[in-house]
């Protein structure tokens, strides 16, 4: 088959997807934050006596109730430790892999020693907005990370400025180059040569491998292992595609919540929606038996128009990032069920119709919980879809055109929203058990 798109605008695309889609270890918001830490220690050039970190609301919200990878520990303290202790910048989102327990230890003495102090930033800031100041001495060295998780704006030791990028940070990093829209996104995940997007299957061996080792485990409140056990399965149920779609989403999500040391393949900056864009569509593809090629384009489908929806909302938002993650893999399952584009826009509004709204609380073990429902709403949606059922116009935020649909859903996350995201902050930062 050849390509619809011409190749300078594939080659743009497939840049845009690999700066997306990236092995990360643990939730990204604290290791975004090591990530930073690390970086001013490293132009520190020393590990430093005292660490500042200054965090938007979004970025605070989504760190306070996470496990740490490697350290059976929650929340930002220990990963800003760790950045400084052991953490390289060059690692990106696997920051902290290196971490051991002697680390571990002598993080806990940092804590214990009042060298950390984590605040919100106040000021108008980016929702991604990342400021780390170390001190040794009478030397100064700060980190700014915004718009991206990986994405340095500022760096400054003492009065000397190496890198100062900030009047363009408000920006998502690197998503302006590349526009898209939904038929674009289906055109070339159905059309590009297959050697130009088959690096897209270390997507599923990553998520995959994380799901099976969570099922060898004890992680977060155990969704995973608890859907795929046989009293779960066999007697309410059964043991079919839908459970085994369901079982190895929400498995991969346990363990990464939980702070296992196991590598998973985000999307748009999150592991759960990498995860979320991944297990779905490779569960579908090998229970029905198809081709590589077949789940090489389904996951492009996903991934892309998880990637694409998200360019409008925003890395983070008041919207839960399931709800996108899903909807991109709704995409790839109606794909795999023989749909073509006009079913795929079928199974965006039928996503949309549903599950808009969804709040994001942080990031936390009980998100297993969340991306379940989103996955299961996923393949609901295409069974839909491939029945020429659909939401129509005359419902709700749903019009004509799916891009427009896919407009009122980041408009309502992104901006109607944020006097919920604003509530839900104060809830979680002022609840009795603190």
């Amino acid at each position: 088959m050849e390509s619809i798109l011409p190749k300078n605008e594939r080659i743009s695309i497939i840049s845009l997807i690999k700066r997306e889609v990236v092995p990360a270890i643990g939730c990204t918001e604290p290791i975004a934050v090591a990530l930073c830490v690390a970086k001013a220690t490293e132009t520190l050039g020393c590990q430093p006596d005292k660490i500042e970190v200054f965090l938007s609301a979004n970025i605070l919200k989504n760190a306070m109730g996470v496990g740490i990878p490697g350290t059976g520990m929650n929340g930002l303290p220990i990963a800003v430790a760790l950045g400084a202790l052991i953490g390289k910048s060059a690692y990106e989102l696997e920051v902290l892999k290196d971490c051991t327990p002697e680390a571990v230890e002598k993080g806990k003495k940092l804590i214990a020693d009042q060298c950390i102090n984590i605040s919100l930033k106040e000021g108008n800031v980016d929702k991604l907005y990342i400021e780390v100041i170390c001190h040794k001495g009478e030397d100064t060295t700060t980190a700014i990370i915004c718009g991206g998780h990986t994405h340095f704006v500022y760096i400054a030791r003492n009065s000397e400025i190496l890198l100062d990028k900030r009047s363009g940070s408000s920006s998502e990093e690197g998503s302006d180059d590349v526009r898209l829209n939904l038929r674009k996104v289906y055109d070339f995940a159905t059309t590009a040569p297959l050697e130009e997007i088959s690096f897209i299957l270390e997507a599923k061996r990553l998520n995959k491998n994380a799901a099976e080792q969570s099922f060898k485990g004890n992680y977060g409140h155990e969704l995973g292992k608890t859907l795929r056990s046989s009293k779960s399965e066999q007697s309410i149920m059964g043991s079919n595609t839908f459970t085994h779609i369901l079982s190895y989403t929400s498995a991969a999500c346990d363990a990464r919540m939980a702070g296992a040391m196991i590598p998973v393949m985000s999307n748009s900056g999150s592991g759960n929606q990498g995860i979320a864009a991944t297990m779905p569509v490779v569960v579908y593809a090998e229970d029905n038996n198809k081709p590589e090629e077949e789940l090489i384009r389904a996951l492009t489908l996903s991934h892309l128009t998880a990637i694409y929806i998200k360019q409008s909302l925003g890395k983070l938002s008041a919207l839960c990032g399931c709800v996108v993650a899903a909807t991109g893999s709704s995409c790839g399952i109606t794909y795999l069920m023989g749909g073509g584009y006009e079913q795929v826009t079928y199974a965006v509004k039928n996503m949309i119709a549903n599950l808009t709204g969804m709040i994001c609380d942080g990031a936390k073990p009980s998100c297993a919980l969340k991306l379940t429902s989103g996955v299961s709403t996923a393949v609901l949606s295409a069974i839909l879809a491939m029945e020429q059922k659909y939401v129509t116009s005359v419902e709700g935020i749903i019009e004509d055109d799916v891009d427009l649909s896919i407009r009122n859903l980041t408009r309502i996350g992104a901006d109607a929203m944020t006097e919920t995201d604003r509530m839900v902050l104060d809830i979680m930062t002022h609840k009795h058990c603190l």
